[in-house]
């Protein structure tokens, strides 16, 4: 999907010369730094949940990595728990 934005010719000028010294276009240097913004954003949250909260989280980020199809019984969670 293409898109057009406004962007200040000041800041288009600094763009060019930041992707000139990365050797990168001037797209992909925008990538990158929406990239670090959220990357940083999250880190951010994430260090502002509390012992518990990061717990879940971390649960549930777990779960949706386990196989759908992988069962396992009650009894085989419960020794694992142990």
């Amino acid at each position: 999907m293409r898109k057009n934005i406004d962007i200040d010719a000041n800041l288009l000028k600094k763009l060019k010369l930041i992707s000139v010294f990365e050797n990168m276009s001037v797209k992909a240097l925008m990538e990158k730094a929406v990239e670090h913004y959220i990357n940083s954003k999250e880190s951010e949250r994430f260090n502002q949940l509390k012992d518990e909260e990061k717990l879940d989280l971390g649960m549930l980020l777990l779960m949706q990595e386990a196989e759908k199809g992988d069962l396992a019984s009650r009894d085989e969670i419960m020794e694992l728990l142990k």
